[in-house]
């Protein structure tokens, strides 16, 4: 997997994502029955307004005595997106994800979401590729090839 179109084609597209009026506990509630760590945060025209990622909660909600029920996802939300292209390698991600401090990078197309990649799809598709080139070079040093 060189790019994020190739991981994508492996993860899927799926993305999960909640209205600017929803409360963090609703955003929490859908994390947790999809088993992911962040969700988008679209307004009504389907924009991305932001995301809210479990450590937003933790950070934002728990540490500042708020309750998830009575706060918005626009109060903890990180409104300043950091996105990728299908284009965009998986390294580059990688590094993006590093130097901006963030677990998750939405994909865009056309300005339209069409996944999101958290640094745990990125890892495993490094891990993966570093599999494929080892297998490789043991094949050509054992003369299988």
């Amino acid at each position: 997997m060189k790019t994020v179109r190739e991981l994508l084609k492996h993860k899927g597209t799926d993305v999960v994502t909640v209205a600017t009026d929803a409360s963090v506990f609703d955003a929490l509630t859908i994390m947790d029955q999809k088993n992911i760590g962040a969700v988008l945060v679209v307004a009504e025209n389907d924009e991305v307004a932001g995301i809210v990622t479990e450590r937003d909660y933790a950070r934002k909600v728990i540490l500042q005595g708020r309750t998830s029920k009575d706060t918005s996802v626009t109060d903890i939300m990180t409104a300043k997106v950091v996105f990728v292209d299908l284009g965009t390698s998986i390294d580059k991600s990688m590094a993006l994800m590093t130097e901006m401090r963030c677990r998750h990078l939405p994909v865009l197309e056309d300005g339209k979401v069409r996944g999101i990649i958290s640094i745990g799809d990125v890892v495993r598709a490094v891990i993966h590729d570093k599999e494929i080139l080892i297998d490789q070079l043991e094949h050509y040093i054992s003369g299988s090839l």
